[in-house]
C-alpha cells in the first residue's frame, strides 16, 4: 500500500516537471516582454504616438505643417529639425519632446524621429542648388512691399486681397464643398492668423503644401522665384491683418465701463444692487 502511494506521488511530481513550472496554480503564463517607453526606437511607433495627431498619419493632411514634404525637410535641415522636435517652437502649439524641454522622449528617440522622416520623406538634392530664402527672417518685413509681392506671386490663387477665391466663397455660401484644386480660403482671416506663427507662415510660403496645389517659393511665377525679402515682406503684410481678439469686433473686445457696466451687473439676476455712482 505504502509503495503504491509513494509511486503515485512520484508520478505526480514527474508530471509537473514535464509540464513545466509555468503551469503551477497562481503563476502567470508566458507573455511577450513589455518594452520600456525609453527603449522604443521604431520610427513608425514613435511618430504615431507623438506626431501624427497634429501632422497627419503619413506626415500630411493634419492640422499642422506637413512633414512629408521633401522641400521643407531639406530646407530646414536635419540639425534644425532635431532642435525643433527636442525643444519645441516658442509662440506656437509645437511642444518640446526632448528631455531638455521637459519632454518624455530621450535624445536618441528625437533623432530616431527626425532620421525616420528624412529617410522616408526626404529627397536629397530636391533644392537643386537653388538659393533658397533663409529659414528665419533676417530683418523686419515691410508690409507695403509685401502687398506688392503678394500681388505678383500669390493673388492668382488667393485673390488680390487674400480673402480667397470666388469658387471657395460660392461653395461655402451654397453649402457645397469647394473644389480644392481651384478654390482657396482666406489667408488673412484673423482667426487663421491667430493660430499660426510668423515662422509657420514663412514655412508654408517657402516650402509649399504638397498635395494641395500650393507650390514652393520657386513655382508661383515661371523663371522668377521669390527672394528672401519677398517672403519676409509677404509675411509682414499677412501679419498686419492679425487681430488682438480674433472672432470679436474691436468694440466688443473693449471692457465695458461706467453706467453700462453697472446696468449689466444689475441685470445679472443674482446681483441687482446698484453700484455707487
Amino acid at each position: 500500500m505504502m509503495r503504491s502511494y509513494l509511486g503515485a506521488v512520484l508520478a505526480a511530481v514527474l508530471s509537473l516537471g514535464v509540464m513545466g513550472c509555468s503551469h503551477l496554480p497562481g503563476k502567470p503564463g508566458f507573455r511577450p516582454e513589455t518594452m520600456r517607453p525609453d527603449q522604443v526606437h521604431d520610427f513608425a511607433t514613435l511618430y504615431r504616438q507623438n506626431c501624427s495627431a497634429c501632422h497627419g498619419d503619413n506626415g500630411r493632411n493634419g492640422a499642422a505643417l506637413p512633414l512629408n514634404n521633401p522641400v521643407y525637410l531639406e530646407w530646414a535641415g536635419r540639425n534644425r529639425m532635431v532642435g525643433i522636435v527636442s525643444n519645441g517652437v516658442p509662440q506656437s502649439m509645437m511642444p518640446a519632446f526632448g528631455p531638455g524641454g521637459g519632454g518624455l522622449l530621450t535624445d536618441q528617440q528625437v533623432k530616431d524621429i527626425v532620421d525616420g522622416m528624412m529617410t522616408r520623406w526626404g529627397k536629397p538634392g530636391v533644392l537643386n542648388g537653388t538659393n533658397a530664402p533663409g529659414y528665419a527672417a533676417s530683418s523686419a518685413g515691410d508690409a507695403a512691399q509685401g502687398q506688392e509681392a503678394f500681388q505678383t506671386y500669390c493673388a492668382r490663387c488667393h485673390e488680390a486681397n487674400g480673402e480667397g477665391s470666388a469658387a471657395w466663397k460660392g461653395g461655402l455660401a451654397s453649402g457645397a464643398v469647394a473644389n480644392a484644386a481651384s478654390a482657396t480660403g482666406s489667408i488673412v482671416d484673423p482667426t487663421y492668423l491667430a493660430l499660426i506663427s510668423s515662422q509657420g507662415l514663412r514655412d508654408i510660403i517657402v516650402s509649399g503644401m504638397p498635395g494641395e496645389d500650393m507650390p514652393d517659393w520657386r513655382g508661383d511665377v515661371d523663371g522668377k522665384p521669390m527672394t528672401d525679402s519677398d517672403v519676409t515682406n509677404i509675411v509682414a503684410w499677412m501679419e498686419s491683418h492679425r487681430a488682438q481678439a480674433p472672432g470679436r469686433s474691436a468694440a466688443s473686445a473693449r471692457p465695458r465701463r461706467g453706467r453700462q457696466a453697472q446696468q449689466n451687473l444689475g441685470s445679472s439676476g443674482k446681483n441687482r444692487r446698484r453700484l455707487p455712482q
